[in-house]
């Protein structure tokens, strides 16, 4: 039965919590009163606690702040108080009632503004705790690690108390363990930080003189060398998600203020969780686009080997509009006749000779340029026995000027001769020339 009954506490323990509420009815100022409501039905007498924090806005670093613990008149829901704080400085308020510490809630930094009233503090006087208060490692609390929290007896009335406040978040009050005598840590007790890392954490400590009457450090709660997160429950102390406490209250120097209304809040949750829906639609939406288009898009051609010895079936069908080329129609070779004549009968044997050396060499340019322009014609005329010298009927077939004639083409086809046999030696290859007509006289007259 121990676990329903463990469950039950918790949720009597949160509905007490929650049971009232505490508002600032005026803002902060230097040297000014302040004001504050209690609203629910909280269990009197009811206190706070203002406690420092950041650093002093004065010159030379001179710190006039006090942590000031006020008690509720009697029974009353309200309280006004002189806050003997300088303009641009900042502090946290904490409220509780006969429950516990900080039932009522724990504010953000709230920002004391300016006014023309400094007579509540000296300027270049720092003020002190009625007595320090050390903690072991120094400057330091780590989540789920041991600290030792110590002090000189001489200095103390009573059994001193700690408190840690979470600005903006919850605040709860540090049990004070064993008391022991350490050499070098003085008298003291150990403790277990079940803040999480990351946590901003007010150390406050008092004795029989009241709350404060210590001192305050802040810390930032770190992770430690070797994490450690065993000690930290669903209840352990942590920063509220929800609006702080305090109301409606200046919270920097230029009078920007915080609201204890959970509207703003809400309102982001529900910006963000509409922008999440529309984009999971969106996102949704293109998936299903994708995959109903790669169903009823067009199949895509499977890739199929490349025969290179049979064709693409496709390829063998010709498109509509194509038109075979015409078939080559071959032109009959005209050779041209020679149709120089001579315009003088007698010619001395050297003009003969010099013709008959221009006509063969015109003949072999001619032979040359149709063998190169047709190539199914053969060599005309000029064979290896064509070479040797005209004679004189090509100067009467000069004279006599023959008709165009048109050349028959002789076509041979070659068929292979099969596998040669073994290679028979080379005969010598006999090249004849014509003449070079480099040794003719001139006859004597």
């Amino acid at each position: 039965m121990s676990p329903p009954h463990s469950a039950l506490s918790i949720l009597l323990s949160a509905a007490l919590v929650s049971a009232y509420s505490f508002t600032f009815t005026s803002k902060p100022q230097q040297c000014a009163n302040l004001s504050l409501q209690i609203s629910g039905s909280g269990k009197p007498p009811y206190s706070v606690l203002i406690i420092p924090y950041g650093p002093s806005p004065l010159s030379n670093n001179v710190e006039v702040r006090t942590i000031v613990s006020q008690q509720f008149p009697g029974d009353d829901s309200s309280l006004s108080f002189q806050l003997k704080f300088p303009a641009n400085s900042q502090f946290v308020a904490v409220v509780s009632d006969s429950s516990g510490f900080g039932s009522g809630g724990t504010s953000v930094a709230a920002s004391v503004l300016n006014s023309s009233d400094t007579s509540c503090f000296n300027a270049t006087h720092s003020v002190s705790p009625d007595f320090p208060y050390n903690i072991n490692p120094a400057n330091q609390v780590v989540q789920c690690s041991p600290s030792r929290l110590w002090w000189t007896p001489s200095q103390v009335q009573g059994t001193p108390n700690f408190q840690g406040v979470i600005p903006g978040g919850d605040s709860f009050s540090i049990p004070v363990g064993t008391i022991t005598n350490v050499t070098d840590m003085g008298t003291g007790f150990q403790w277990v930080p079940t803040v999480r890392d990351g946590t901003t954490l007010l150390v406050v400590s008092g004795d029989n003189r009241g709350l404060g009457t210590g001192g305050s450090d802040l810390f930032t709660v770190s992770a430690g060398l070797n994490p450690n997160s065993s000690c930290a429950t669903n209840t352990s102390p942590s920063s509220t998600a929800g609006p702080p406490a305090g109301g409606s209250y200046p919270t920097n120097a230029s009078g920007g203020t915080t609201s204890g209304s959970s509207g703003s809040n809400n309102t982001g949750a529900i910006v963000g969780g509409v922008v999440g829906g529309l984009a999971a639609i969106v996102v949704l939406g293109l998936v299903a686009f994708y995959i109903i288009r790669r169903k009823t898009g067009p199949k895509s051609q499977k890739e199929r080997p490349v025969n290179l010895l049979h064709g693409d079936p496709d390829d063998n069908e010709p498109p509509s509009s194509y038109q075979p080329p015409p078939y080559l129609q071959p032109d009959p070779y005209l050779v041209t006749a020679p149709t120089i004549s001579s315009t003088s009968a007698r010619t001395d044997h050297v003009r003969n000779s010099a013709l008959l050396s221009d006509s063969l060499s015109s003949a072999w340019r001619q032979s040359a340029v149709t063998s190169l322009s047709d190539p199914r014609s053969t060599t005309p005329e000029l064979d290896a026995g064509a070479l040797t010298p005209p004679t004189t009927a090509l100067g009467s077939s000069r004279k006599s000027g023959m008709s165009r004639q048109l050349r028959a083409v002789n076509i041979i086809q070659h068929e292979d001769a099969g596998p040669s046999s073994a290679q028979e030696p080379a005969e010598p290859e006999t090249i004849e020339l014509p003449p070079a007509y480099t040794n003719l006289r001139k006859e004597p007259n």
